[in-house]
């Protein structure tokens, strides 16, 4: 089992930043590099979304509506997997989700879900 907990969210203007942590507590650093890990995001009303992806190999993908905004890092040593938000819009708010993949390259990870943080970004 993979626990995920997600940290780092809150409320904050138009235009600022804010950084989500996925840390992964429970499980041995040689579990956590075989895993692809990623963000998701459900705003009110519609459905979840894949926003960003950090494969095992080295890929990074984002969904359209984020690029050159967000950016995912692994910081392997600490097993945690960040999203840097910046340039921040009302539309990205959303409850963010962590998840993992048992299939480390995996660019849709979906085995592992965390419990979710809230993002507003207000006008």
């Amino acid at each position: 089992q993979v626990q995920l907990v997600e940290s780092g969210g809150g409320f904050v203007q138009a235009g600022g930043s804010l950084r989500l942590t996925c840390s992964t507590p429970r499980i041995i650093l040689s579990t956590f590099l075989s895993r692809s890990m990623g963000w998701y995001r459900q705003a009110p009303g519609k459905e979840r979304e894949l926003v960003a992806v950090a494969t095992n190999d080295g890929v990074r993908r984002y969904a359209d509506s984020v690029k050159g905004r967000f950016t995912i890092s692994r910081d392997n040593r600490k097993k945690v997997v960040n999203l840097q938000m910046d340039s921040l819009k009302p539309e990205d708010t959303a409850v963010y989700y962590c998840a993992a993949d048992r299939d480390g390259t995996s660019v849709v990870p979906d085995d592992y879900w965390g419990q979710g943080t809230q993002v507003t970004v207000s006008s």
